[in-house]
């Protein structure tokens, strides 16, 4: 713990068995250790060290994550109506707009606590949170979302981290929520759930799943984060906080891998 201050670590452990999104269940998640100490362990001629190494084999939209603005687009365009056509997208990845794009996210934090302004530990599968949802959780907790923010919202979700098949039918962002934080400025969302919006819920006015990805990501230019571990900030009642997300330089990707964190001056109430 840094002196005088308390660090929320708000990442999901990795593992071959967490939850993944069908979508990219094929990428999925393993560790392999490729070498071992005793590999090399040759006390004789080398002395006393040995060493170990091993492979990552994972996708990019695994784990807790960050959405980079590449990684959507609207009619064959990403935000600021770049087309995927042309130099910009190949089988390397994308040009423009691309994971490596991101800069280290350092800004203030506002946790909105859905579950509980419900009452409940966590919201129901397909529960869809609206813009009037956000707003209850302001008024309850006493905070505001200004421009610039970081917003995490927690549906109880994360909590299931270890109950897939619980966990990907979760509940999410109904298209109102994604638009009210859009307006107000935002530099990036989460949630803990798997893909910010309600799974499998299709947007009557867009015409399409994952609402949220359209008008945060393409229209909007606002990151997103997903599966978020949000309990132990949430159980400590912490609603503003300083957020620090630092994705990896992965150039051209549409995704990052990250541990993002909450943190607070020590005995802050």
């Amino acid at each position: 713990m840094t002196e005088g201050m308390r660090i929320f670590d708000l990442e999901q452990p990795r593992t071959a068995d967490m939850p993944i999104h069908p979508a990219h269940q094929q990428a999925g998640y393993s560790y392999l250790l490729h070498r071992h100490h005793e590999d090399e362990y040759d006390p004789d001629e080398k002395g006393p060290r040995s060493g170990a190494a091993g492979l990552i084999i994972c996708g990019e939209h695994t784990g807790t994550h960050i959405d980079a603005l590449c990684h959507q687009a609207e009619d064959l365009k990403l935000f600021g109506d770049v087309s995927v056509g042309g130099t910009v997208q190949s089988s390397r990845g994308f040009t423009r707009l691309a994971v490596e794009e991101i800069p280290p996210i350092l800004a203030p934090g506002v946790l909105l606590d859905a579950a509980s302004k419900e009452g409940v530990n966590s919201l129901e599968p397909g529960y869809a949170v609206t813009a009037e949802d956000l707003e209850a959780c302001c008024e309850e907790q006493g905070v505001a979302v200004e421009p610039g923010d970081v917003v995490l919202v927690r549906t109880g979700n994360g909590g299931l981290w270890d109950e897939t098949e619980r966990y990907l039918a979760g509940p999410g962002m109904g298209s109102s929520a994604s638009y009210w934080l859009g307006e107000r400025g935002v530099v990036a969302v989460g949630a803990d759930n798997m893909a910010w919006d309600v799974p499998g819920l299709k947007d009557p006015e867009l015409g399409c799943t994952l609402p949220g990805h359209l008008i945060l990501l393409v229209r909007r230019g606002i990151y997103i984060i997903e599966n978020l571990n949000l309990e132990e900030l949430a159980a400590a009642g912490r609603h503003r906080f300083d957020f620090v997300c630092t994705p990896l330089k992965l150039v051209g990707a549409t995704g990052s891998p990250v541990r993002p964190l909450a943190i607070v001056p020590e005995g802050e109430s």
